[in-house]
């Protein structure tokens, strides 16, 4: 394409939002045409790591990282969908920079910013400090409970020992939110989360983890990682429940992300449609053509819908929130994935190029399915509160 997508809008779920979110919305379409559309893609992890530096600071100078790590300390999750469904629909890794600033400052916002805390989310904010939010381990992936990082008392601070694998940013980032055991309890153990700096004494870069659309992806290693007693967050035992709430609120923006890569590829679609000639016309003209573009508009639709319900739930503190977060997250992704891949199927040979906007969508939409709960743990969450609500109920 040799134009910009079309901007996230509130076309069709105005009910949702309030004046303010109309010129955020405006605002950082106009940003992501000026320093993101035409941003030449990373090659390779290094390219990436470079390039998600550059992004950050870029983010930070332009003050859209204020809708990751919100000054005031609660976040406006619309707005905070809104930037991230734009900046996907122009690339990928710039919404990766910004949803790891904003899942690695959740839960020192939830906990109640301390002092050892705000100077980094102050930096956060800025673009100076970059984020990591490192729970998964070898293990421990949907079952949380399997997790071996250790956390002992060591005088009057902490030692941690253990790994984190899969980590966005791991080897990148300035300061790391670490959840281990404080409590090995038969029943289901007691995890804490610790502010860990990257120049911590025992914690070190594993190395990288290579994905097939570039992103910092890696493993930490945490070998006597002495810590200050500051350097917890929120009180001992209360790890799980920050992760939660963290992941509850954020499901959405991963929803908003999968959407706006989808919208990015159902724009490539339509422009392709009208300009590809074939039998002597446009493929907009063919039917079977019609046909998916018409799905893929609609499913679109119906995700946004979710998206921003979920969202709007997040804002206004309704109960109903883990469910219709993990409705949204499973459905917003899995239909990214359908629509980057009709969007594919319309471009046909040239849509398998490597270099191709839309193979490079259809490679980054993927871990969406998988990261912040898959699909299939957002479909047994969604069962679970069903169940739970109508039991309560009867």
């Amino acid at each position: 394409m040799s134009e910009l997508p079309s901007t996230p809008d509130t076309l069709g779920v105005e009910p949702l939002f309030e004046p303010a979110h109309h010129e955020i919305a405006a605002g950082v379409a106009r940003f992501c045409a000026g320093e993101l559309f035409d941003l030449p893609p990373a090659e390779g992890d290094e390219a990436a790591r470079r390039q998600a530096r550059q992004i950050l600071a870029t983010l930070g100078e332009a003050g859209w990282l204020g809708y990751a790590v919100p000054e005031e300390g609660r976040l406006d999750l619309r707005a905070c969908c809104l930037v991230r469904e734009a900046l996907a629909a122009a690339s990928p890794l710039a919404d990766a920079v910004f949803a790891l600033q904003c899942l690695g400052s959740q839960p020192l916002l939830l906990a109640g910013p301390s002092e050892a805390a705000r100077p980094w989310l102050e930096a956060a904010r800025a673009g100076r400090a970059m984020a990591a939010f490192a729970m998964t381990e070898e293990a421990a992936g949907s079952d949380v409970s399997a997790m071996e990082t250790r956390a002992v008392r060591d005088g009057d601070g902490w030692r941690l020992d253990g790994s984190k694998r899969y980590i966005s940013n791991a080897g990148l980032a300035d300061f790391y939110v670490v959840f281990a055991v404080t409590d090995r309890r038969p029943e289901r153990p007691l995890l804490s989360c610790f502010l860990v700096p990257a120049d911590s004494p025992g914690l070190a870069f594993a190395g990288p983890q290579v994905m097939s659309e570039p992103h910092p992806l890696g493993e930490i290693e945490l070998s006597a990682c002495r810590l200050p007693a500051e350097a917890l967050v929120g009180e001992e035992g209360e790890g799980f429940a920050l992760g939660m709430k963290t992941l509850d609120r954020l499901r959405a923006s991963v929803a908003a992300a999968a959407c706006g890569m989808a919208r990015r590829a159902l724009d490539e679609a339509l422009a392709h449609a009208r300009s590809r000639i074939q039998f002597g016309r446009p493929l907009a003209r063919f039917q079977l053509v019609q046909q998916k573009l018409a799905v893929m508009a609609t499913e679109l639709d119906a995700a946004r819908l979710l998206t921003y319900r979920a969202a709007l739930a997040a804002d206004v503190g309704s109960d109903d929130l883990t469910r219709v977060s993990a409705m949204a997250k499973w459905y917003a992704t899995e239909t990214a994935q359908r629509v980057i891949d009709q969007s594919i199927q319309i471009h046909g040979g040239s849509g398998v190029m490597a270099a191709s906007p839309v193979d490079r969508l259809y490679r980054a939409v993927r871990a969406l399915r998988i990261y912040e709960g898959a699909t299939e743990i957002q479909q047994l969450v969604v069962a679970r509160e069903l169940l739970r609500r109508d039991g309560a109920e009867g």
